[in-house]
């Protein structure tokens, strides 16, 4: 692995660390993170009142107009969490069960250990 790759993946292990502490001080219960399939991944999936949640993760470590974390999320990149969360749920055999599809956009100071982070909820695919 080179470097760039290295602080990249660091970078996103940070993003989902900061994910899923926002998630769980909110009252959500982290099932699975990086569920993976050769179609498509979720990087955290989680449960709320009944309500599963399959959450995309995106983050930046500035802040930059235009560039917002949450337009890296597209229609194509939703289509691919869409099918790996139906997968899980017929893994799990939960097909009936409501679900929704949430972006968290992270943006990262690392100098001070900040991250500011907006929650989109059950984004339309």
């Amino acid at each position: 692995m080179s470097d760039m790759e290295s602080k990249t993946s660091e970078f996103g292990a940070l993003a989902e660390k900061y994910a899923s502490e926002f998630l769980q001080s909110r009252d959500y219960t982290i099932l699975a993170l990086n569920y993976r399939k050769p179609w498509g991944e979720v990087d955290v999936i989680a449960e709320k009142e009944g309500v599963l949640v399959f959450v995309e993760v995106k983050a930046s470590s500035k802040e930059i107009a235009g560039f917002e974390p949450e337009l890296r999320v597209n229609r194509e990149k939703l289509k691919k969490i869409v099918r790996a969360a139906r997968t899980y749920l017929a893994d799990k055999r939960c097909e009936d069960r409501e679900w929704q599809i949430d972006v968290l956009a992270i943006t990262i100071d690392q100098a001070k250990k900040v991250a500011k982070i907006k929650h989109f909820k059950n984004v339309e695919v």
